[in-house]
């Protein structure tokens, strides 16, 4: 219990100009005596201090010192607002300190003014590509968003935007991720050591964050690029107390293409386009009570309809997600956050020929209640409490088809309904001036109910039987316990070694039919067919920061073993789920990955960047797959490597470039090739016995900055001074491979010659995708 003249001392630190949150700052008392950093949200704490007279510093890297005296004689709430300095040099970490600091291992903080200073595929800057530059995150391939982390596949993921789960973040099929820059604040990346607040997959968390808008000042900003513009809105509703944020991007390559693409072309007809609008608006009710609302909606769509075919398509596939959002402080040590929220991923085709029009349509909705405390007993320890609920309904390859009046009965339209339960505490404390512990325990409960119809199938696939299922009778029901601990042990001033183990849970599982992220792949429950999937994961690694935290170096290595993973059945196509249950097509096995990642970053000057590269081995086993024998994960990569780098070369211009080195991706390919009655037969090596060529790429940019300042003449004094300009241009240079490697994308085989007189052979060929690629983009603000 806290001395009767012992006060608590809280606060905010925002931005001034845009009053986004500002984490990682660094806040002292009477010269370091005391010190705190803020959190994510920008907020500091000190609890249990003496009434005294203190002096206040508050540090960020980039924004100008804050001082400020106060005596404390009572529970004191203290906000600051620091100004950028003119010439801000760019970090790449928010909060350095929490390399050696926190019990957090295997996590990183990026903000969007930090990504933007990287080379951008085709103009559009991707926080999504900019994760897979970091040890243990993995590309899917040539130009694609999708990724895996420590050997974990593309669902085993967690990603959130304002708490709300995203279920494909792709558009293009892949090539982009949904996330538009200019309404993304930051974006955090756990990929080990997952704390108990966060569950329901095996991999690791991306957490994304949208503005919340300007409070003081309405502003204006977008940009032009080559394939898409983005234009963003956002002032304050009520000033100091509301704002808002409206953000919006399209592309134009139906558009620019369509002049180009020849009338008897076999692309004659078609067009590709997405879109992408974001929204936000944040209301301080009071001192202690803030609402939000966001909300997010997008959409790909790719249509075929010429005149000189009789065939026409339409395929849509998009996200929609709305969230409200209610944050409260009961006192200065206990915060709620509260949200409920709706998700929605579908996949929509059209096929039409003649009067003959077919439809298949998959999907899942998600409604979502979430609600967190958080407990601050004193300045060394937090407790964080809370639940998560979600009512899931999958519709994997719902199909219909008509012929003019006449309407096909292709059986009765699927549908899986699930509820999920979790409950959560975890507990954060030192022991010692050197130990810190945070230990964490995670309920969760899965059970998929009616209504639904089982169809009961023989050893080839044949229904035999089926059972009817009502409304919300159970079907399956799961449940366990996720332990998770994190270890930090300081052996010196910015030198720890750090630890952790996790087991999780995940009840919803993407039946994927390829390494790439297409929109085809279908999302499913646990059922009485599929097991939950099981992950426990051990990690370990020393940090250590040199030079006043201007370098941070860490090395880690981690050890998973999964359960219950999931694939199709070899030979087996997703659309024979159509009059069926879709987990009839599945089978099931494990699989384990380990390996060790090692980091060097430079945070602060002129030049930084950073050099990561992951060694690692990722296998996988199943009965039904490969003669039950062993054998390595499609994304399995010995060796991944990148190098990042970002140059201010003053107030204007700045370079940035970055390169990449990959094992390439576990193939199977034929091994010898013979006739049955003329048809050419394959026989395939052992599952995923090749590998494709190695993939390596290197990107460049350089990004000029208008003049911030215009001469204006004193009519009084007739002297000339410099007035901040309202409008604001930046140009960017993107080069996109700039040594044109010609990376595999995938292979095909091609045959030539005769049977009949022996020169018959078979050759493998390699599909590239993007040779050097330049751009250029335009942005503006005001």
């Amino acid at each position: 219990m806290a001395a009767q003249n012992n006060y608590s001392l809280a606060g905010k630190i925002i931005d001034k100009n845009t009053n986004e949150p500002l984490p990682g700052a660094i806040v002292s008392l009477n010269q370091n005596a005391y010190f705190a950093t803020t959190d994510v949200n920008g907020e500091y704490r000190f609890n249990n201090l003496p009434k005294n007279a203190y002096a206040i510093v508050v540090k960020i890297f980039g924004y100008m010192d804050q001082t400020e005296k106060i005596n404390l004689n009572g529970n004191t709430i203290l906000n600051f607002s620091p100004s950028t300095i003119e010439l801000k040099e760019v970090e790449i970490r928010d909060n350095k300190k929490q390399n050696t600091e926190s019990s957090q291992l295997s996590s990183v903080t990026l903000t969007m003014d930090k990504i933007k200073t990287l080379p951008a595929f085709m103009g559009e800057v991707d926080i999504l590509k900019t994760l897979q530059l970091l040890p243990g995150v993995q590309s899917a391939g040539e130009g694609n968003s999708g990724f895996y982390v420590r050997g974990g596949g593309p669902d085993q993921n967690l990603i959130l935007m304002d708490e709300a789960i995203v279920f494909n973040p792709s558009h293009l099929f892949g090539f982009f991720s949904i996330f538009n820059s200019d309404a993304i604040e930051k974006v955090s990346l756990t990929k080990g050591g997952m704390p108990a607040n966060y569950g329901g997959r095996l991999a690791s968390v991306i957490d994304v964050t949208q503005k919340t808008g300007d409070r003081d000042t309405f502003r204006v900003e977008g940009g032009i690029g080559l394939i898409a513009s983005r234009l963003t809105l956002q002032g304050p509703l009520k000033k100091k107390k509301s704002s808002f944020i409206i953000s919006g991007r399209r592309t134009y390559i139906d558009v620019l293409a369509k002049p180009f693409i020849p009338k008897k072309s076999g692309f004659t007809g078609s067009s590709y386009f997405f879109y992408d609008l974001n929204g936000k608006i944040n209301y301080e009710i009071s001192e202690k009570d803030v609402l939000s609302f966001s909300g997010y909606h997008g959409n790909d769509v790719f249509n075929f309809n010429s005149a000189e075919s009789e065939f026409k398509t339409n395929i849509s596939w998009g996200n929609s997600i709305a969230n409200l959002g209610w944050k409260h402080r009961f006192n200065e040590n206990l915060f709620s956050q509260t949200n409920a929220y709706y998700s929605n991923y579908n996949f929509q085709f059209t096929g039409i020929q003649d009067d003959f029009t077919i439809k298949l349509l998959s999907g899942i909705q998600s409604y979502n209640l979430k609600n967190n405390f958080n407990f601050y007993p004193n300045a060394n320890h937090s407790i964080k409490a809370g639940f998560h609920g979600i009512r899931h309904i999958f519709t994997p390859n719902n199909a219909s088809a008509s012929q003019g009046e006449t309407i096909f009965n292709l059986g009765e339209k699927p549908k899986f309904i699930a509820n999920e339960l979790a409950i959560y505490v975890l507990d954060e404390f030192e022991v010692g001036t050197k130990l810190l512990v945070n230990a964490g325990l995670r309920y969760s409960i899965f059970n998929h109910v009616g209504p639904f119809t089982r169809y009961i199938v023989d050893e080839n696939g044949t229904k035999i039987d089926t059972i009817q299922y009502k409304k919300n009778d159970n079907i399956a029901k799961y449940n366990g316990l996720e332990p998770r601990i994190s270890l930090r042990y300081k052996l010196q001033n910015a030198l720890s070694l750090k630890a952790a183990f996790t087991q999780n849970y995940q009840y919803v599982h993407q039946a994927t039919i390829s390494p790439l992220a297409l929109p085809t792949d279908i999302w499913m429950p646990s059922t009485s067919i599929v097991k939950p999937q099981f992950a426990t994961q051990y990690n370990a690694g020393i940090f250590k920061n040199f030079k006043d935290d201007a370098f941070e170096t860490s090395v880690e290595v981690y050890y998973k073993n999964m359960k219950n993973l999931i694939e199709y059945k070899e030979n087996t196509s997703p659309e024979e789920g159509v009059n069926n249950n879709e987990d009839n097509l599945l089978t099931f096995g494990n699989g384990n990955s380990y390996g060790a990642e090692f980091l060097i970053r430079k945070n602060t000057g002129k030049i930084n960047g950073w050099i990561g590269y992951t060694w690692s081995k990722t296998q996988r086993q199943f009965p039904e797959i490969n003669n039950n024998k062993i054998y390595p994960a499609t994304y399995d990569r010995r060796h991944d490597l990148s190098v990042v780098f970002s140059y201010q070369l003053n107030k204007r211009w700045n370079f940035g470039s970055t390169f990449v080195y990959a094992t390439g991706n576990s193939i199977s390919l034929p091994v010898s090739w013979y006739f049955i009655e003329n048809r050419l037969a394959l026989e395939y090596s052992e599952r995923n016995s090749f590998r494709m060529a190695p993939y390596h790429r290197m990107d460049i940019s350089a990004t000029r900055k208008g003049k911030e300042f215009k001469q204006k003449k004193n009519l009084e004094t007739g002297e000339t001074i410099q007035q901040k300009k309202l409008f604001n241009s930046s140009w960017t240079f993107s080069v996109f491979n700039v040594y044109s490697r010609q990376n595999p994308y995938f292979y095909f085989f091609d045959n030539s010659g005769s049977v009949q007189n022996g020169s018959f052979k078979i050759t493998a060929k390699q599909v590239s995708l993007f040779p050097i690629l330049p751009s250029v983009t335009w942005n503006f603000n005001f």
